[in-house]
């Protein structure tokens, strides 16, 4: 019979792997971290203070920002601390923590560019109905709903999680995954496995089909319109497409690994593909949206 426990801490044991290079890595993320907030505050305070970018598309751009940084507020404080150590245990509550603060930033970040997709879908399909039918109110209201999705549904997962007797208490990561903890579990784990796929597919596959079809509907709209017309709606999707392709990779890249056994990878690839998920997009998103969009960058450079 196995010895069912809770156990009181969880080994992160993937740190072991960077060796020799944990002090390269430590002034990299926290030069990378700095970079995040600093980037992200700097869209979000401009999208705030002036006036003019009080519209619906600036609102979600802001709302990615704050996502930006509650997420990787979520990850690199933790992150950076265990590079900085000799051990690399997390309490069970800290773990819990962390899994709910990275899941809950992934899946609002995809809920979020979901929405993104819709206004780009009535700007370019419903031109004359686009103010009426998208308004900053009802974007808010759409944000609000971004942010709440993912509280009811990892609140469930973590809990189903949080009751597993665990038989044992290595996670083979950097950081803490549901489903790492749960393979851990001396029981039957299928409701959790349900809940999980059925998370998944609310949060990742949903909204990717939804995004999808706007976009077959942009270009339907688009296709036999004049090329000054489809340059203008190529500008103004762009930096939407960017965010989408990066995180849905990213994405996906996380999800795949967390069914793989990273032990037979190569360690180096292994925790690359780790930190995708947490690292890139919101280094990105400020870059895209603060370069690409001319209103944004304007009056960054202004305040600057």
């Amino acid at each position: 019979m196995p010895n069912l426990t809770l156990p009181p801490y969880f080994n992160l044991t993937m740190f072991i792997n960077i060796g020799p290079y944990r002090y390269p890595a430590l002034a990299a993320c926290l030069l990378l971290y700095v970079f995040i907030v600093c980037a992200n505050w700097a869209v979000l305070v401009t999208i705030c203070r002036e006036k003019t970018l009080h519209e619906p598309m600036y609102i979600f751009v802001a709302s990615l920002s704050i996502n930006a940084l509650y997420g990787s507020a979520g990850f690199f404080p933790r992150f950076l601390l265990d590079l900085a150590s000799d051990v690399h245990l997390i309490s069970r509550v800290a773990c819990y923590a962390q899994i709910y603060l990275i899941y809950t930033y992934g899946a609002n970040e995809m809920t979020t560019l979901c929405f993104m997709a819709y206004d780009r879908y009535l700007a370019v399909c419903h031109p004359l109905h686009y103010h009426t039918r998208m308004t900053v109110k009802k974007a808010l209201r759409l944000v609000g709903l971004a942010w709440l999705i993912p509280v009811f549904i990892l609140s469930t997962v973590i809990y189903l999680s949080a009751t597993l007797p665990l038989c044992g208490n290595e996670i083979h990561k950097v950081f803490c995954a549901n489903w790492n903890v749960v393979q851990l579990s001396c029981v039957s784990t299928m409701v959790n496995n349900v809940v999980g796929m059925l998370m998944t597919i609310c949060t990742v596959f949903l909204p990717l089909a939804f995004v999808l079809y706007t976009y077959t509907r942009i270009i339907e709209t688009t296709w036999r319109r004049s090329a000054k017309f489809k340059g203008r709606v190529f500008h103004s999707c762009l930096p939407h497409m960017i965010s989408f392709v990066i995180f849905s990779i990213t994405i996906f890249c996380d999800i795949a690994l967390s069914r793989y056994n990273v032990e037979e990878m190569n360690s180096f690839l292994a925790i690359i593909l780790s930190l995708e998920f947490v690292m890139i997009p919101p280094v990105l998103n400020p870059m895209v949206y603060g370069m690409k969009l001319s209103d944004i960058r304007r009056h960054i450079f202004k305040m600057m």
